[in-house]
């Protein structure tokens, strides 16, 4: 209890050291009065045991000062307790509820402040897996409406004699909030999030505006973009593509796959439309994305939920390891207290190893108890945990146990050897295995004590397949446990590091780390993996994190702060065409999306000489030099970001815009973007008058069939169209601007302009108008006049654009002619524009000369 708002706190109730307080109720309006359910819980990796010595209910009436003891009051149950659960109406406190575990437990109702009590309900619906659930809520208004959140969510009118199931959006309900003002709102918290509902709990809001995912493991599949795979807690397994060719990432980017809540998700690496996913219990299944085909491929499809570990043939933990051989693209490993091996797709195993465990007998009894059993898996125990197959030499395979074994086999599972670290504590859970990429024999291995009460991080390294091993773990925080280590696949000696606590790096191969949290959410990391050079991260609570591109990472060097300008090599990156909206407009990004990363070629850059004067630009060339594109911080639109230190330009892939005159009204819109082809550029890097550049290069995209000869052609056309497209609008401009200035001379003149002059402009003026209506529909004002007005040489232009820029693929052949027309048409118009201007102006002036006026120009 405290008094003082936390800052001191006394022990006023107190049982013994293996019971805490499980409930805490205040009697509303009188905090003299308060109710508190104790529970005994001993919980270690291999069991869990609800009630005992302790458990019970209790009440003060000083305020928490002192305590009585009333779990022998009349009408509650005798014998053992578990977990117990108390709610008092704030409409009569005087009435009392409580679920109390027990062999004839329920839900007791007292109608004295807990003299007495009534057995109300047995219903095993509000007592099921007691020490999960066991919560009771009653209404602010009336004392007879209570609430009971279990695996269903459970309402009752009449205190506990009768219960309905409301429909709630997810399962497994754990807590209740009841406006104390009004009833009918409340919240549910759940395994899905929460909702909140208006009317007593018969609808409610959704829980897919909350990325509080729980996710177990991750991986990546081979398709491009490629997605991210894993199983999120008491949910679906999922999918999810880490980039898309829209805006955003969105709900409509992933898909429910294989398995179930708790298991490893792995795609074929040949077809990534199959993929394997697991779930407790050992069960395995195999779905096929393109049919929906999903089948059980179990190692031992003998169902043992419900029994202890001590009764089944092989022990498969609750995310039991499942990965694919990076050898052997058909080679699927499963792993139990053994390693199993199919290169049938799951039609047939093979055991590879031994038991690869302590397989103590003791640690292997049924879990739950003295009241109730409770086996899903969670607790089965002496299983492999992590295991991993060396990508760097073939049929090395490594297994680490929840009991605290590693095992190393160069043979491929023909022979296995104990490598556990001699000095690392006992009933280590190892929790990864992580191969050196740069040196045979070399892995690191990462374990943790946490459910041993046991926070401290645990990283070692071997260099000689086990024989020695060596704690890696200085600069990360003495409580912050470690559950995950991946080595980068460019840089030898860089490590990523994930702990209960955020990230952690290490570029000295392990010997010193440092935080490397950044963006990250305060949040456990579950695990982490590597793929095209992006380091993706899932969490426990914040679903998947993902940092592209590693490339400026991999290249940090105390010797770049030293130079005034340093450029890092650039990644390459994938030609994606950009987002067009074939309507215009803007729409703003929707709730809860995943951001893209960045789509075009990243330039990173370091300038240790930044001052507000300071100025820069980066310019970017294709392979035969000539200049593409040049963003300076001067640009009027989206102009270059310097900052002092490390900085990062984006170039969109993507040639000038079009020049279109602003108030011009068309069908089809100017010419669009056009975006760089596949092959080879540089980027020149400008800070003040320090200048370096570096070479980049496009890859193309995978989803397309296109020739590089394709890409050469739609290119050369797009930029044709575009030039003839930007000659009318110059030869528009010309025409608008001439005219308009003999008008003007003419206005100004007034009734002292000559009739000739006034004539000759009357009849250029016409000439010019007679272009610009052949070049442009000058009686369109607005979107849809052309549909009366038809649309004129710039318009087909763009049209003829917008066809042979819909895909990636060289112009058609009825491009290549309508474009030969149009561009003829066009020419035809521009050689009489420059007639008209070249003399008929050239008449209008001589004759303004003679008058002694200014002349009229055409810029």
């Amino acid at each position: 209890k405290t008094t003082d708002g936390g800052k001191t706190w006394k022990k006023v109730l107190y049982v013994n050291e293996q019971t805490g307080c499980a409930d805490l109720i205040m009697e509303p309006g009188n905090p003299s009065v308060l109710y508190a359910g104790t529970w005994r819980l001993i919980r270690t990796p291999y069991s869990l045991e609800s009630g005992g010595d302790g458990s019970g209910l209790w009440k003060s009436t000083d305020g928490g000062e002192t305590w009585n003891n009333i779990s022998s009051s009349k009408g509650l149950p005798k014998g053992v307790w578990g977990i117990v659960s108390v709610a008092v109406a704030p409409s009569n406190v005087d009435k009392v509820y409580a679920i109390v575990e027990n062999e004839k437990g329920g839900l007791f109702v007292s109608n004295d402040g807990g003299q007495t009590w009534n057995l109300q309900s047995s219903d095993n619906n509000i007592r099921q897996r007691a020490w999960y659930y066991s919560k009771i809520f009653v209404d602010p208004k009336n004392e007879n409406l209570i609430y009971c959140p279990n695996v269903n969510f459970l309402k009752s009118r009449d205190g506990g004699k009768t219960f309905q199931t409301l429909r709630t959006p997810h399962g497994d309900h754990h807590d209740l909030w009841i406006d104390p003002e009004d009833g009918k709102r409340m919240i549910v918290a759940d395994d899905g999030g929460a909702q909140i509902s208006f009317d007593e709990g018969n609808n409610w809001s959704t829980y897919m505006n909350q990325p509080t995912s729980q996710i177990y493991r991750v991986s990546t599949d081979n398709s491009f973009p490629y997605r991210v795979l894993g199983a999120q807690q008491d949910n679906s397994t999922i999918r999810i593509k880490s980039a898309t060719y829209g805006s955003y990432i969105t709900e409509q980017d992933w898909d429910v796959t294989a398995g179930a809540e708790s298991g490893y998700v792995v795609a074929d690496p040949l077809n990534p439309d199959v993929v394997y996913g697991g779930n407790y219990g050992g069960y395995l299944s195999r779905l096929d994305h393109r049919t929906g085909e999903n089948r059980n491929v179990s190692v031992w499809p003998d169902n043992p939920m419900g029994a202890g570990a001590d009764v089944q043939k092989f022990r498969f933990q609750w995310n039991f390891p499942t990965f694919f051989s990076p050898h052997n693209p058909k080679r699927l490993y499963c792993a139990g207290n053994a390693l199993f091996v199919t290169e049938n797709e799951g039609a047939t195993w093979k055991q590879i190893s031994p038991d690869l465990t302590t397989n103590d007998k003791t640690k292997q009894a049924s879990s739950g108890g003295p009241i109730t059993q409770d086996n899903t898996s969670v607790e089965y125990y002496c299983t492999i945990f992590t295991a991993a197959e060396s990508w760097v030499e073939k049929d090395l395979l490594w297994t680490g146990s929840d009991d605290g074994l590693i095992y190393v086999s160069k043979d491929g599972g023909g022979n296995w050897s104990n490598v556990t670290p001699k000095d690392c504590p006992k009933w280590m859970m190892w929790n990864t295995i992580e191969v050196d990429p740069f040196k045979k024999g070399a892995a690191y291995i990462v374990g943790t004590r946490y459910k041993l009460d046991d926070f401290t991080p645990y990283i070692y390294k071997t260099e000689d397949y086990g024989q020695t091993w060596k704690l890696i773990t200085s600069g990360i925080a003495s409580n912050h446990f470690t559950r995950v280590v991946r080595a980068d696949h460019k840089r030898s000696g860089l490590l990523y590091a994930g702990t209960e606590y955020g990230m952690y790096i290490s570029y000295n191969d392990g010997a010193s780390w440092q935080s490397f949290q950044l963006n990250l959410p305060m949040v456990p990391i579950t695990d982490l993996t590597i793929k095209n050079n992006d380091l993706i991260v899932a969490t426990q609570g914040r679903a998947f994190w993902v940092i592209d591109d590693l490339t400026q990472i991999q290249q940090m060097d105390p010797a770049i702060k030293s130079k005034s300008l340093h450029v890092y090599t650039a990644n390459p990156a994938f030609r994606i065409p950009p987002v067009v909206s074939r309507w215009g407009g803007s729409v703003s990004a929707p709730a809860n999306v995943g951001m893209n990363p960045a789509k075009g070629a990243v330039i990173n850059f370091y300038a240790a000489n930044v001052t507000d004067s300071s100025t820069a630009s980066v310019a970017v060339f294709d392979a035969k030099g000539k200049l593409i594109s040049r963003t300076t911080t001067q640009s009027k639109t989206n102009p270059l970001k310097l900052s002092k230190g490390n900085n990062q330009f984006v170039w969109d892939m993507q040639y000038p815009a079009t020049d279109k005159i602003d108030d011009l009204i068309l069908w089809t819109g100017a010419p669009g973007t056009i975006t760089a082809i596949p092959g080879n550029y540089k980027a020149v890097v400008r800070v003040d008058k320090d200048s370096l550049e570096v070479p980049f290069t496009l890859l193309a995209d995978p989803n397309y069939k296109c020739s590089q000869s394709d890409y050469e052609a739609q290119l050369d056309f797009l930029l044709k169209v575009q030039g003839k497209f930007n000659e009318t609008m110059k030869a528009i401009k010309d025409i608008r601007q001439a005219r308009s200035q003999m008008q003007d001379f003419v206005s100004k003149q007034g009734t002292g302009c000559p009739k000739e002059l006034k004539q000759l402009s009357e009849d250029l003026s016409k000439q010019l108008t007679g272009i610009e209506e052949k070049l442009h529909q000058t009686k369109a004002k607005s979107g849809q006049d052309v549909l009366n007005f038809p649309i004129r040489l710039d318009d087909k232009l763009g049209g003829v654009f917008d066809m042979a820029a819909s895909g990636n693929m060289a112009p058609s052949k009825g491009a290549l002619e309508v474009y030969a027309e149009l561009s003829a048409q066009v020419d035809e118009q521009i050689t009489k524009l420059k007639g008209v201007l070249s003399n008929g102006l050239s008449s209008f002036n001589k004759m303004i000369t003679e008058k002694g006026l200014p002349v009229i120009v055409v810029k």
